[in-house]
């Protein structure tokens, strides 16, 4: 089969080779799983790169979410076993950590109802509790993981303000349904979010990014707001001045989705029948920009990592829909 290793630590396009490869043998547990789409992640950047919390020994390969079928014809969703990553031909899967891919959305889109999804839907209602009627800030809001943010926060009948870095991306979170806009790079964004919630802040703030973004959030959250801590894609992980926290009386909520696997699969389960009726419903659709073949996976990492992206990248090993 075919598939991306990666032989030493560096950056995506420098250290991703496409080769032929062995198809992986399943364990006990465990289960082969055909590759129709494998989404593309910042994290796939990290584990190039040795930065990831978990670092597979090398070679391997990188994609941590893929949509593709089991030998009984099953379609499923699949978090691949590393080392053996999602950009290949084949890989395996925990047959209890196995999800029906929805009906209602084709490979591409299905591979990414996944992580993004579910990072989203645990982080806006089980750690930030967030009602309707108010206000939450999405950082990066036209990437994979922001898109996400605003769809499930238009769902939860919360106002939606979404940041951006550049005109292409702020049509693009307008499309996803944002109430307001605010681009980064020509835009205050403390001052934007006062004068949209006349002063108040936002309750919730959805921050993927880290370094200067959380620096503004903490400066624009609403008294008894909550600052959800996703990510941290600028590369810089922000210290949080406690002192700030107590004064404005404000809550920084951390979020490893991860954990549920293993802490809490029922809640895994359950959220992705929510996922997939919202998917049923029309009120969330994965926003893919890309649809890349196989060969095209390295320049996908690379352009992922760099943040010029939108949306979700997902690349298509072959017979895909």
């Amino acid at each position: 089969m075919q598939a991306w290793r990666v032989h030493r630590n560096g950056e995506p396009g420098e250290v991703m080779r496409l080769e032929e490869a062995d198809r992986p043998t399943p364990g006990d547990g465990q289960v082969l799983v055909e590759v129709r789409a494998a989404n593309v992640n910042f994290p796939d950047a990290l584990l190039c790169r040795g930065q990831y919390q978990v670092r597979p020994p090398l070679p391997f390969t990188p994609g941590v979410e893929v949509c593709g079928t089991t030998a009984d014809g099953r379609r499923v969703l699949a978090t691949p076993v590393l080392p053996h990553g999602g950009f290949a031909d084949f890989v395996v899967a925990d047959e209890a950590a196995l999800l029906p891919a929805p009906d209602a959305l084709d490979d591409a889109e299905a591979a990414a109802l996944h992580i993004g999804y579910q990072t989203g839907w645990f982080g806006l209602h089980r750690r930030a509790r967030l009602q309707p009627g108010e206000t939450l800030l999405v950082h990066a809001a036209a990437g994979g993981v922001g898109s996400a943010a605003v769809q499930l926060g238009k769902a939860a009948g919360a106002k939606v303000i979404g940041v951006v870095g550049g005109p292409e991306k702020a049509a693009v979170a307008r499309e996803l349904g944002c109430d307001l806009v605010v681009d980064r790079r020509s835009e205050d964004i403390v001052a934007a979010v006062k004068e949209a919630t006349g002063g108040r802040g936002a309750d919730v703030v959805y921050d993927p990014v880290g370094g200067d973004a959380y620096a503004k959030s903490a400066k624009c959250v609403a008294f008894e707001g909550r600052i959800l801590v996703v990510g941290f894609a600028s590369g810089s992980i922000p210290a949080p001045a406690l002192n700030h926290a107590l004064v404005k009386n404000y809550s920084v909520v951390g979020l490893h989705w991860g954990l549920y696997n293993t802490k809490d699969p029922a809640a895994v389960r359950a959220c992705h029948d929510e996922l997939t009726r919202l998917a049923e419903q029309g009120v969330v659709k994965p926003l893919i920009s890309e649809r890349v073949p196989m060969t095209g996976a390295a320049d996908a990492v690379r352009r992922v990592a760099e943040g010029t992206s939108t949306g979700r990248i997902v690349v298509l090993p072959g017979g895909a829909r």
